[in-house]
């Protein structure tokens, strides 16, 4: 089975999940064990609590909970709001998800330092952390030549 059959075979919170990782995390697309089993579980969650007497939409909001876990701050969106905001006059707009994706292994660094979590954007470190990015991206982006 080819690579691009694999979607289609995808559950509802599958697919969702991909279409999120896709926007979000785009270095998670190719994990296809952790797409199925948080897919999984996200679908166990809803029937648990359909069995617990949940409406349906109540079941759904819990499974989508379970299934985004985690996944609500986006290291990769954090480094695209840099560059639109404080690297425009270095990196157009459209160009700013392929850089993003290849600046993020040299930032690895920083985000490590920070307690990361779905919150963590309204947060008071994260000024500091947008601070720091900033200068280490605005450092390699020199570095590189862009």
């Amino acid at each position: 089975m080819n690579q691009k059959e694999k979607p289609t075979e995808l559950s509802y919170y599958g697919l969702y999940l991909l279409s999120h990782l896709k926007e979000n995390h785009p270095d998670k697309v190719h994990d296809a064990a952790f797409i199925e089993s948080r897919s999984d579980h996200a679908a166990d969650v809803y029937e648990q609590a359909r069995l617990e007497g949940y409406l349906p939409e109540g079941a759904h909001e819990l499974a989508m909970a379970a299934l985004l876990e985690g996944l609500r701050f986006s290291k990769y969106d954090t480094i695209i709001e840099v560059l639109w905001n404080e690297c425009s006059d270095e990196v157009a707009q459209s160009d700013a998800p392929s850089v993003a994706l290849r600046l993020q292994p040299s930032l690895e660094g920083i985000f490590s330092q920070y307690p990361l979590s779905d919150d963590f954007a309204y947060s008071p470190e994260y000024e500091q952390l947008y601070t720091e990015l900033t200068g280490a991206i605005l450092i390699l982006l020199e570095e590189d030549g862009i």
